[in-house]
């Protein structure tokens, strides 16, 4: 059987706290995660400052072309899992198995992450913002004829990582680049991508030192996000909710993206139909940048008829499928509990799509459970209205547009079609609004010099007053 260790200043250790994750399929043991315990975990924390000083002899450029080669070792190499090593295609296939995302998802999401360590001068240009990346190695520099200096937070980023997408790690690789160590705890179906991405940087020649990879149960994970200067955490309002109040965690929970229409352009609503349904469906509906509403002054109910009929085409397919577009839930359970939430709340709201599956939300395909794309009609003070699960959902709600910003809460990326320059300048102001798309962008849609959420920069290193004499 396959054995994932934890890895301790980037060595192996295997731990005789061991657990099992099966293949969901076959339900079958699959993989032996080690286990670290809450004493371990405390005892690494007390090595932080050696961790970040391995990397403190590697320029900024030095680790841009480390991270850059890295991106090619993660695409293309057989890499050390553990005593023996994978092969690009078994980690899709041990991707899939745990968390049953099709190949061809994990295949765009190893996309994702490769885009971030080959760009990674340009995320770095993006999130500093700064006219030479050489003022991180210098401590301070001239920017725009004045005297700027950083100096850092933390000696390690401790990160807490979630399940449902390998995407998401690409939000943490950058730290590596700013010469800050990393302390992460993966998810327990989603070990692979973290492991994959450590070994990708040691062979491309990063210091082991500067890594931690600490498999661990909620306490372990708290104990990382306590010991560590700064962190940053995943989950749903459940996992996250008790660091939100803590500065120094960055906390990625549910997103209640949504796209919005203006007065000027909800009459022409169809030509947007392609962009919407790829916003709420793209990754199986797995992402925070997935759009979970839609926002419109009027033709809402056509709209939303409109996505159903698009997204009532979505089965499911097998894993190898080149054409799957939706993911099982490793656990049919929560599955089917979602889709009793759903079912529960819906009393006063339409389920548009219901008549258009050929059977309920919830089904199965080859043994595993799967929910099918919903889309529903309501108003804007009903429970569904801004609410955001683990696939393709969204809610479409009318509302005039002058009370839209207001009326929809904070949202990770707001997509706004509206040519209208004051209802622009509303958008910009809004503080309802973080990442903000102008015209037919889909939410998904990213750019490596812009910020996903919140700037990592800005997270690990703060400004300080300075003055050089001449």
């Amino acid at each position: 059987m396959l054995h994932i260790p934890i890895l301790r200043q980037g060595q192996p250790y295997k731990s005789v706290d061991l657990i099992r994750t099966a293949n969901f399929r076959t339900k079958e043991p699959f993989v032996e995660i080690s286990q670290a315990n809450a004493g371990l975990i405390r005892r690494d924390l007390l090595n932080q400052d050696e961790m970040r000083d391995s990397l403190m002899g590697f320029s900024t450029r030095d680790l841009l072309a480390i991270a850059k080669q890295a991106g090619q070792h993660f695409m293309n190499d057989a890499l050390p899992l553990g005593e023996s090593t994978q092969t690009p295609q078994q980690y899709v296939e041990a991707l899939s198995a745990t968390t049953g995302m099709p190949y061809v998802m994990v295949r765009a999401n190893m996309r994702k992450i490769f885009g971030v360590l080959d760009q990674m001068e340009a995320v770095l240009n993006g999130l500093t913002r700064l006219p030479s990346l050489d003022v991180l190695d210098r401590g301070w520099g001239d920017v725009a004829g004045t005297a700027v200096s950083f100096f850092r937070r933390a000696s390690a980023l401790g990160v807490v990582l979630p399940n449902n997408s390998p995407g998401v790690h690409s939000l943490w690789a950058p730290a590596f680049a700013m010469k800050t160590a990393l302390m992460l705890k993966p998810g327990s179906a989603e070990p692979w991508t973290p492991y994959r991405m450590i070994q990708a940087l040691l062979k491309a020649g990063a210091p082991a030192k500067a890594f931690g990879y600490y498999p661990a149960d909620h306490g372990g994970g708290a104990e990382i996000l306590r010991g560590c200067g700064r962190g940053m955490v995943f989950g749903d309002v459940a996992a996250t909710k008790r660091w939100e109040s803590d500065p120094r965690v960055e906390v990625h929970g549910p997103g209640y993206s949504k796209v919005i229409f203006g007065e000027d352009e909800a009459d022409n609503w169809e030509k947007y139909i392609d962009v919407i349904a790829a916003s709420i469906a793209s990754n199986s509906g797995r992402s925070c940048v997935n759009a979970s509403g839609v926002w419109t002054p009027r033709n809402g109910a056509r709209i939303a008829q409109a996505l159903a009929a698009k997204l009532a085409s979505i089965e499911p397919r097998p894993a190898d499928a080149e054409d799957a577009q939706i993911s099982p839930f490793a656990d049919p359970k929560v599955a089917e509990r979602i889709s009793a939430i759903i079912d529960q709340d819906l009393p006063g709201a339409v389920d548009v799509t219901a008549s258009m599956r050929p059977g309920p939300r919830y089904t199965t395909f080859e043994g595993c459970g799967y929910l099918l794309p919903t889309i529903v009609t309501c108003s804007v003070d009903h429970p569904l209205a801004n609410r955001e699960f683990l696939f393709p959902f969204a809610s479409v709600v009318e509302l005039p547009q002058d009370q839209i910003l207001e009326a929809i809460g904070p949202s990770l990326v707001v997509t706004v079609i509206s040519n209208d320059p004051k209802f622009r300048q509303q958008c910009l102001t809004s503080e309802n609004v973080g990442r903000l798309n102008f015209g037919p962008i889909p939410t998904m849609q990213i750019s490596w010099d812009q910020p996903h959420e919140g700037n990592l920069f800005d997270h690990l290193f703060a400004r300080r007053a300075f003055q050089a004499a001449s």
